[in-house]
């Protein structure tokens, strides 16, 4: 960690001094601000509660008042957003600092205990103060299954000093995410990630003065992203009742600190979990509603550089991914969000401008299941496209963000710049989007 890292980080102690009141709420009470569930849907404001999402996971990154921040675009991209029609942002509210290959630097905090790091804290309070101005609505994700932002993997690191990393061909699929599960059983890890969770619950906004728990802009509270039992059926199994324990116990947590916003995992659905429908279910028992996420080109149902051959052949096992998860969440009766779906450019470029006529066709398919979906009155309330490049561009001819960059776009530091990125000059992407936006109104 760099000297000017360690001069921005700050002790738990001194945070929770300044939030430790914040605990004390009501319930959301009927028409309130506050989104709530009703059986397969959501409310706010005593209406159903439907919207078109993006995923920005660098928001805080952007919002944060140091060297690798930049307000000015922030508040452009949320001006952009809002003029597609998008209500609701997914997020990432945690990161961990780790030497695993692809991750993120800086992080929400590190292998310090109980020290995080103040200007991404703020960050994150400037991005919430300025979604509530355009009435968006937040999903706050607390930790990553993946190494990009640290996550699992890093907390694993932090109390066994040993990782592996994603992609090491020592290490073939499913080596990293069955070790990467190994972080539930690890009550050490899970207690730092614990930590972080009661601190940042408990926050009260640097810029609003308003306490997280009573900030209306948050939706939800994610419990990670993307968290997987294991990487194989047979380690997945093994893990289930450790896994089971680490989302009551967290979810417990979280609704003892607040008792206005809903809980929610962050998970994939079946492809999260080995294809086990039931271990879907188990998993949202303690959870206020369903989430699923849609990767054709990563699950290889499509070959990127031959998608007019092999769309068709995507395109149905997509369709069946949708009323598969639709079907689980009308079983255990929560609404549901396919809160990330992706799609390459063609012929694999990366480049603003290029061409998105596939990916075109896949946002139109899932939109138009969606708007199917409403129209039914089921459990189906929204989606979040992954993800929004805006303003952003790749630097470097390989397309992949170096370490310690601020070159943010939707891509990730572990997967080329603008490989799933919407960007501000894809046009006929955005017109779908606020296409999209329009017709849910009336449906």
């Amino acid at each position: 960690m760099s000297n000017l890292s360690r001069r921005r980080l700050i002790a738990t102690a001194a945070g929770m001094a300044l939030t430790g009141t914040a605990c004390a709420t009501k319930a959301a009470q009927p028409g309130s601000e506050f989104v709530t569930v009703d059986g397969l849907h959501f409310k706010l404001k005593g209406q159903t509660y439907r919207f078109v999402g993006a995923n920005i996971w660098y928001g805080a990154y952007l919002g944060a008042p140091a060297a690798f921040g930049n307000r000015a675009r922030l508040l452009k991209e949320l001006d952009d957003l809002k003029a597609l029609g998008v209500t609701n942002l997914r997020v990432l509210a945690s990161s961990e600092l780790s030497p695993i290959n692809n991750s993120l630097d800086p992080a929400f905090s590190s292998r310090d205990k109980g020290v995080y790091n103040q200007d991404l804290l703020v960050g994150l309070d400037f991005l919430l103060s300025e979604m509530a101005k355009r009435d968006m609505k937040a999903v706050l994700y607390l930790t990553n299954f993946w190494e990009w932002s640290g996550g699992m993997m890093a907390y694993i690191d932090y109390t066994t000093g040993k990782f592996i990393n994603n992609g090491d061909p020592k290490y073939p699929w499913p080596a990293y995410a069955d070790y990467a599960s190994q972080f539930y059983a690890n009550k050490v890890a899970v207690k730092l990630y614990h930590d972080y969770v009661r601190m940042l619950v408990a926050r009260t906004n640097s810029v609003t003065r308003q306490a997280y728990v009573n900030d209306q802009t948050i939706m939800a509270w994610q419990l990670s992203n993307e968290p997987r039992p294991g990487g194989g059926p047979e380690v997945a199994a093994q893990n289930m009742p450790v896994y089971l324990e680490w989302i009551s116990r967290t979810a417990t947590i979280i609704r003892n600190l607040d008792k206005n916003h809903l809980v929610s995992l962050g998970h994939e659905g079946l492809m999260g979990a080995v294809g086990n429908e039931q271990f879907v279910i188990d998993a949202h028992k303690d959870i206020d509603y369903l989430t699923a996420h849609i990767w054709p080109q990563n699950w290889s149902w499509v070959d990127g550089t031959d998608l007019p051959g092999t769309f068709a052949g995507g395109e149905a096992k997509v369709r069946k991914y949708i009323d598969d998860h639709i079907a689980i969440a009308e079983k255990i009766k929560k609404p549901l969000v396919f809160e990330e779906f992706g799609f390459p450019r063609d012929k694999v470029a990366y480049e603003p401008g290029t061409s998105t006529e596939w990916k075109d066709r896949f946002y139109s398919m899932i939109y138009g299941a969606v708007e199917t979906a409403i129209k039914t009155g089921g459990p189906v309330m929204g989606s979040n496209f992954w993800a929004w490049g805006g303003a952003g561009r790749a630097l470097h001819k390989d397309y992949h963000m170096r370490r310690g960059e601020t070159s943010y776009v939707g891509d990730p530091p572990h997967e080329p710049q603008g490989w799933y990125s919407v960007f501000n000059t894809d046009t006929s992407t955005q017109a779908l989007i606020k296409a999209h936006a329009e017709a849910i109104k009336t449906v």
